[in-house]
């Protein structure tokens, strides 16, 4: 019995519920929220006065952005180079990046197909899988993760219904976002010291390429694919 398939119905309502959850949560420490991000010292202030539990905290908000992957991942990593800097900003946002990976990966391969396709349109799993099932899945995944304007979030839950093993999906899938993470985070470090050029200069550069990924992704999947099967 193929466990990727099953239909469960808790598969079809698990996602919603988490959704209504993590909003109702918003709405319950939305001045806590205001606080972190009213102004340029509020974040770190907030951090410090947290003590060990400031990092634990932007680490538990990473994980429930991967998962809850209607929020935009940019936004929590630029957050976390504003409150600890470049390299500790890098560290803990790669932590919940890793844990909320694991999760997603987890949750497409308990829930199984049915889940997945409930939260993604069809078409576009079956586009990954085409690179992913290719016979060299951790390679053509790593290319999907790299490339800028591709949804990263989709992979965790196609990646979980593959044949790919856990060490593989997560060796792949931190090194292809590692780029951007260091990225966002620069941004945030940036940010904070007043480098607004430096700022500038990246978000040029990343909304060109993510652009280009947008506008030819499909191509490009397709691309990868015919590649990885020695087609190309």
């Amino acid at each position: 019995m193929d466990l990727t398939r099953r239909k469960s119905p808790f598969a079809y309502v698990a996602f919603p519920l988490f959704i209504a959850l993590i909003i109702a949560l918003v709405f319950i420490f939305h001045d806590e929220l205001w606080t972190f991000f009213r102004d340029r010292d509020s974040a770190r202030d907030w951090i410090r006065g947290q003590g060990a539990w400031g990092p634990v905290a932007f680490i538990g908000l990473q994980i429930i952005q991967v998962i809850v992957f209607v929020i935009p991942g940019e936004v929590v990593q630029i957050a976390g180079g504003y409150a600890f800097g470049f390299w500790l900003g890098s560290l803990y946002t790669l932590i919940g990046v890793a844990i909320g990976s694991v999760i997603n990966f987890y949750i497409g391969r308990l829930l199984g197909r049915p889940f997945v396709e409930s939260i993604f349109a069809k078409d576009k799993i079956e586009r990954i899988e085409s690179v992913i099932g290719s016979g060299k899945g951790a390679a053509g995944l790593f290319l999907l993760f790299v490339i800028p304007g591709i949804p990263k979030d989709i992979l965790y839950y196609v990646a979980g219904i593959s044949a790919l093993g856990m060490p593989s999906f997560l060796a792949v899938s931190l090194v292809g976002r590692l780029p951007g993470l260091l990225g966002s985070s620069f941004m945030g470090s940036a940010a904070y010291s007043g480098s607004y050029r430096s700022v500038i200069i990246i978000l040029i550069v990343a909304g060109f390429l993510f652009v280009l990924g947008l506008v030819f992704k499909e191509r490009i999947q397709e691309f990868v694919a015919k590649v990885l099967k020695g087609k190309g």
